[in-house]
């Protein structure tokens, strides 16, 4: 979940004197939404100004007497029946699906609640461990641009690490999308074992946020029994 086991020693030891010294801090939801307003002024600031939205047909009918920029639109956007998506300005964005794939385990597959928040530890990683993330989506109605994915992890109300990756542009199809996220390596060590709380979000280009999923996650010495 953003955590890489791949720092200095040093590093270590002062996120853990900063855990030492916070400690004290029982809201630990106040701290995150703390940090996260601070990252989302950011990217407020930074945001680009984007045209109009159109349905489908709208785009294709813009530049249809543009012979590339129209083939670009019509392989861009597929085989994709107009009478079913209608002509809708926003597209709709569903999360299915969270994968944890690690060499030489079955994968973890994880079903996202509807209202974003899993009850208890979601699931548990091993220490030390290499993992891929891999999301399943499916996109209907429009073409969604420029998806993001953002999760931040914080530990005893302390932000231990923050990450985004861009997802892509997707037009609407009856079959969902996947996307792996790049190999990370959890934290080992008596002092990152335990429990962390991680806030993560599928934002597009003009950060409409499609889900928020707030959880708690472990680690710990071996992966959960299956």
């Amino acid at each position: 979940m953003g955590l890489d086991g791949n720092k200095s020693e040093e590093a270590e030891e002062k996120a853990v004197d900063l855990e030492t010294e916070t400690s004290h801090h029982n809201d630990g939801e106040a701290s995150m939404d703390g940090t996260e307003q601070e990252d989302e002024d950011d990217e407020v600031g930074n945001k680009i100004q984007l045209g109009p939205q159109c349905t489908l047909k709208e785009q294709l009918e813009k530049d249809k007497d543009d012979e590339s920029l129209r083939k670009w639109k019509e392989q861009l956007i597929g085989t994709v029946d107009f009478e079913d998506i209608g002509e809708t300005l926003e597209p709709e964005v569903k999360i299915l699906s969270l994968s944890i794939i690690s060499p030489g385990r079955p994968d973890i597959v994880l079903s996202v609640p509807e209202d974003g928040n899993p009850k208890g530890s979601w699931f548990t990683l091993k220490e030390g461990s290499h993992y891929n993330l891999m999301f399943s989506f499916q996109v209907n109605k429009n073409i969604v641009s420029g998806l993001k994915y953002t999760n931040t992890v914080w530990k005893t109300g302390v932000k231990v690490d923050s990450a985004k990756e861009m997802l892509g542009t997707f037009s609407p199809q009856p079959e969902p999308y996947t996307h792996l996220m790049p190999e990370e390596t959890t934290p080992s060590g008596m002092f990152a074992r335990g429990t962390y709380s991680a806030r993560s979000k599928f934002l597009d280009d003009d950060d409409k946020c499609y889900l928020e999923i707030n959880y708690t996650f472990d680690i710990r010495k071996e992966w959960a029994a299956t």
